[in-house]
């Protein structure tokens, strides 16, 4: 009968893991990495699988970076790292920089990954490190030495067990000592030894156990976390701090327009995500159709690089720059026809976006003329402008410092800001020049960020009202984060919203840091390393942590976390494997939703426990009234083991479901 509750636990275990296993794996897409190569002079497509240190590698918009290289020449490229760094925002790269050699991952421009994507432009690059020899391969080694610990509830468990095994084996020895004393034979006595062992012993636990967290599996399951490891459900309940990244989880991964500025008049973009439905209401001085308004998301449009599809399973995706893409997306909110404008003022001249100019120009056919849109940066454009539209599109004096006023209130709310110009090409023929691009018309500013996520600000309360602290811990630059942290109500214990950047953690000595981390509620610009560290100092200060990450470079952190918790559609396969829940909606608020789940399980194990105790002491006390009486046993010890699992499961399981 032992026996067959210990293969009765391990069938129930086995089957939910390995069903959690199979939606995992239908997540993962297994796609063999192409790269393209220059061998012998001659270009060729080889399986990434093949690449040597000193391979000659070509990457163009949409690869995916198949090693690290040391990029020898490149052309307006930008690469999204945030697998690896957790930036937002593609990285934009320069094979001729000079770089010292401290410089942070995220910011080393001469340099290329294996496992990130290339958004725009052309590279050509020298391989320096494949396999575990890459930046990738190295968080794999931290992976690897990343200890993955037990749960509260097995520490709880193991603790209590030990504790009852003394006991009983204690009352056993008595109990053997006095029927001995007393005439007993000993055979009879070893016998009554074993049915107040079998008595004393919840031998229903395991069973109800198991069960208790496999129908807090299937409830998880119905709302979108899939649990990896049964012991995580109840680790959950148990949880203090949760350790979220940003990107992708408590804001939509969607650089998305939120303001446009004219003149004096300002409009606010609804509508979350690449998907192009949502409004564009006017504020201050603003009205819901202008002239000026149609121009600058216009402009938007024909000076860009980017497209806009959906994909095979409907979804909205793009193709290039998250912040060009961004402007696609308010057009079509605007009511701009995408496909209509760029039919008719199809491009016949560009200069692309380089880093050290900061910003892109485009020549559009228009009649018998041509139009030229320039977009980037708000000084350098501005710097170009002579003039500038109001509201209704009227052509006024240009006023550089309200201009900068408008720009620095974008900015303080956390935006990336742009500024849109054009004006008539009155050389429609002449080569396009830098030199050449002066007296435009300044349009209006724009103002976009990667916002939070609907349900994100509810859940971060809900997790303040439980008494669970939150952290956010990302690869980011220091003032989008707190701009983030803000807008869902992130804050420490006094109110306030402290940060830390990763170079300022690092200058942190190794006495003070826990205390450091304890007291920091947005960690910016970290590295993997450090991810890890915060996770582990704030074990040490007895924390249950729940550590949240999509890319490789939070593999070690969710290993080390109490429960790690991968992303289902953005993570990563080696943040999925590393995890032991996996979120298949990417949203904080599931998070929150779980914990909820988590404590109710554990609620329940409480229940059981305290109603299987009693029952089962008050077994052994039968057994050992009968032996101080001596009478005979008023019961077999293979009844008392037929007694608990039948009450066990037909009547202490009714705990477990509620």
């Amino acid at each position: 009968m032992i026996a067959g509750v210990v293969v009765l636990n391990a069938l129930v275990g086995f089957a939910q893991e390995w069903r959690a296993r199979a939606a995992i794996d239908a997540l993962a897409g297994r796609l063999a990495t192409p790269a393209t190569v220059v061998r012998d002079g001659r270009r060729d497509r080889i399986d990434a699988a093949m690449l040597v240190p000193g391979d000659i590698v070509l990457l163009e918009g949409g690869d995916r970076v198949p090693a690290d290289l040391r990029l020898l020449e490149s052309a307006e490229c930008a690469i999204d790292e945030s697998a690896l760094t957790g930036e937002s925002l593609p990285s934009a790269k320069d094979a001729a920089a000079t770089l010292d050699a401290a410089t942070p991952l995220g910011d080393r421009r001469t340099m290329a990954y294996a496992s990130t994507h290339v958004t725009r432009g052309t590279a050509r690059g020298l391989v320096v490190a494949t396999g575990d020899a890459t930046e990738i391969g190295r968080v794999a080694e931290l992976l690897a030495t990343a200890q993955q610990l037990e749960t509260p509830l097995t520490r709880r468990l193991e603790h209590f067990s030990r504790i009852l095994l003394a006991l009983i084996l204690g009352f056993a020895v008595v109990l053997v000592l006095v029927g001995t004393l007393r005439g007993e034979q000993p055979l009879d006595m070893l016998l009554a030894a074993v049915a107040l062992a079998v008595a004393a012993i919840p031998e229903g636990l395991p069973a109800a156990l198991t069960i208790t967290l496999a129908i807090g599996v299937a409830r998880m399951a119905r709302r979108r976390a899939i649990i990896r490891r049964l012991p995580a459900v109840e680790t959950l309940g148990s949880t203090t701090v949760v350790c979220s990244d940003k990107t992708g989880t408590l804001t939509e991964n969607a650089m998305t327009v939120q303001q446009l500025v004219i003149d004096r008049a300002h409009w606010h973009v609804t509508g979350l995500g690449y998907e192009p439905v949502g409004t564009i209401i006017p504020t201050v001085d603003a009205a819901v159709e202008s002239p000026a308004l149609r121009a600058l998301l216009t402009a938007g449009v024909r000076c860009n690089d980017a497209s806009l599809g959906r994909d095979a399973e409907g979804r909205w995706t793009i193709t290039g720059d998250p912040t060009e893409a961004a402007l696609l997306v308010a057009a079509g909110k605007g009511g701009v026809d995408l496909v209509a404008i760029q039919a008719a003022t199809p491009r016949t001249g560009a200069l692309p976006f380089a880093s050290e100019r900061q910003w892109m120009a485009t020549r559009h056919a228009e009649g018998a003329g041509a139009r030229l849109v320039v977009k980037g940066a708000v000084e350098r454009v501005l710097a170009r402008c002579t003039t500038a539209q109001d509201s209704d599109g009227r052509r006024i004096a240009l006023d550089a410092a309200q201009v900068h006023r408008d720009a620095e209130a974008l900015a303080a709310d956390g935006l990336r800001v742009l500024a849109i110009a054009e004006r008539i090409d009155e050389q429609p023929t002449a080569p396009l020049d830098e030199s050449g691009i002066g007296d435009l018309v300044l349009l209006g500013l724009v103002g976009m960020l990667d916002p939070p996520r609907e349900a994100a600000a509810a859940a971060v309360a809900a997790c303040h009202r439980a008494g669970i602290s939150v952290k956010m811990i990302t690869g980011d630059h220091v003032g989008t984060a707190r701009a983030i942290a803000a807008r869902i109500g992130l804050r420490d214990a006094d109110g306030t919203l402290h940060a830390l950047t990763g170079a300022e953690l690092a200058r942190v000595p190794t006495a003070d840091f826990a205390d450091t981390v304890a007291r920091t509620t947005v960690f910016a610009r970290v590295a993997p390393e450090q991810k890890l560290r915060i996770v582990e100092a704030l074990q040490r200060r007895g924390h249950v942590v729940a550590m949240t990450g999509d890319g490789v470079n939070d593999a070690p952190a969710l290993r080390a976390a109490d429960i790690g918790v991968a992303m289902g559609i953005a993570g990563t396969d080696v943040a999925r494997e590393a995890s032991d829940m996996v979120l298949v909606d990417d949203d904080f608020a599931t998070i929150a939703a779980a914990v909820e789940e988590g404590r109710g399980v554990f609620d329940n194990l409480v229940k059981f426990l305290a109603w299987t105790l009693p029952t089962n002491i008050g077994e052994g006390l039968v057994i050992l009234v009968a032996i101080a009486a001596g009478i005979a046993l008023p019961i077999l010890p293979v009844q008392i083991l037929w007694i608990n699992m039948t009450t066990a499961v037909c009547l202490g399981l009714t705990l477990a479901v509620e």
